[in-house]
């Protein structure tokens, strides 16, 4: 019989938040920001073997515990700075656990609590790609702008690629390849990868296009205003988007 891959979903959530104090605990739409994600990671233990919360806070951990996730311990201050790495802290998660408990999932899913309009089925394809790819590690992306710049001190603008370049011609969008650019809705690697790169970007990495109106992140309050309307309305944009 094959043995079924555990796959661990992280969900990653500090206390300090500077753009919006106490955001992953603070109402959104009805409920803690962070419950959106443990509700939509329990809707899939099809896949997910454990969900842990990773945070420093006891007022977040108390949280997640009440809406069904784990939150075995906190992680330490210096992991939970504004300077501090994700990766850091997952890899602090993965020893603990073995250390402890010695649980070793296969694959590290990273739902993040600041991208309340992620779909489950975002995080299906994540998943199904992955394991059906063999590949280190798969990311969620959205269309981007096929040009971006820098704002000089002046506030000057000059072409991202070459800020010194005196050339300020736009070439036609037909003309230039379409790009994309992560938008922090799903994340997973296989747990070997993770180790090595300590990043979910790696050598092998592929991605999933999610649409760019659901990738808004949480930094500062207008963020949070905008991803309330849209969760608010979000059938019917998403509707309306399909009929073009």
């Amino acid at each position: 019989m094959t043995r079924k891959l555990k796959i661990l979903c992280l969900i990653g959530a500090r206390g300090g938040s500077r753009g919006i104090p106490g955001k992953n605990i603070r109402n959104f739409y009805g409920k803690p920001l962070i419950a959106y994600t443990i509700e939509q990671a329990l809707s899939l233990k099809k896949y997910i073997d454990r969900i842990v919360v990773s945070t420093d806070d006891p007022e977040i951990s108390r949280v997640a515990k009440q809406y069904g996730a784990e939150a075995p311990f906190l992680r330490p201050k210096e992991l939970a700075s504004d300077k501090s790495n994700i990766g850091d802290a997952i890899i602090y998660t993965l020893n603990r656990l073995e250390k402890e408990e010695k649980y070793k999932p296969d694959y590290i899913l990273l739902l993040q609590p600041t991208a309340p309009l992620r779909e489950r089925g975002d995080i299906i394809k994540c998943i199904e790609l992955i394991k059906n790819k063999k590949c280190d590690s798969v990311i969620t992306v959205c269309p981007t702008n096929y040009l971006f710049f820098n704002l000089e001190p002046d506030g000057k603008l000059c072409i991202i690629n070459d800020p010194k370049s005196k050339i300020r011609i736009k070439p036609n969008r037909q003309s230039v390849p379409a790009t994309h650019t992560y938008n922090g809705l799903v994340y997973i690697s296989r747990r070997e990868s993770f180790l090595r790169y300590r990043n979910f970007l790696a050598d092998n990495t592929y991605a999933v296009v999610c649409d760019a109106w659901r990738s808004v992140d949480l930094d500062s309050v207008e963020d949070w205003v905008l991803a309330e309307f849209l969760y608010k309305n979000k059938k019917r944009l998403a509707q309306k988007i399909k009929k073009g």
